[in-house]
């Protein structure tokens, strides 16, 4: 009944729990155009979304997705053009390798306004799908970072659609996080007074 543009910058994680080693995906920014998702962000809709201004044009060939956050701190442009086959790619041998590692890890924890909290949400799909796509042109402010992703850490590998994908999102409990202390750069000592 609801419809809008959404962005999320996802990276896969992988930690070691008490009993097991556990995977799914982190979202540290969502970007959204609709204002009813901002305002009831955490609540109806898990983790904390930006509002932002989306450029979208699909044809049967082509995609092309821009955004720009309405706080001036994220840009996101991509192109695409649907490929043939799947290539390109240094991490998966093939489509279906890649399909099953974006499949098996439906459960993604979102940035809150608590930053020892997690909101968790789960994706369900009765048709899961996806198609090879070659990208034209990809640029984000977010991965491009240097700040935050220091070069060649965070490169582009490879890309997959899904269209026309019936989906489900539930919530999951949310994950507490621990404050972890940040090692100190060499050379530095720390010191209180």
């Amino acid at each position: 009944g609801l419809r809008s543009e959404n962005a999320a910058h996802r990276i896969a994680v992988r930690w070691d729990g008490p009993r097991a080693t556990h995977t799914a995906v982190f979202i540290p920014r969502r970007d959204t155009g609709s204002t009813l998702t901002v305002l009831a962000g955490g609540r109806l809709f898990p983790g904390l979304h930006h509002q932002a201004c989306f450029d979208v044009r699909e044809t049967p060939g082509e995609l092309h997705v821009a955004y720009a956050s309405r706080d001036g701190s994220t840009r996101v442009s991509v192109d695409t053009q649907m490929a043939a086959q799947f290539e390109g790619s240094t991490l998966f041998a093939n489509l279906e390798e890649a399909s099953k590692f974006f499949q098996k890890d439906s459960a993604g924890y979102s940035a809150t306004r608590d930053r020892h909290r997690l909101d968790g949400l789960r994706l369900t799909t009765s048709s899961w799908q996806v198609q090879p796509v070659h990208v034209r042109a990809a640029h984000s402010s977010f991965f491009d970072d240097l700040h935050r992703f220091p070069p060649g850490s965070a490169t582009l590998d490879c890309a997959l659609l899904m269209r026309d994908v019936p989906v489900t999102w539930s919530p999951l409990a949310p994950m507490l996080v621990p404050e972890v202390p940040l090692p100190l750069p060499a050379g530095n000592t720390a010191r209180s007074e």
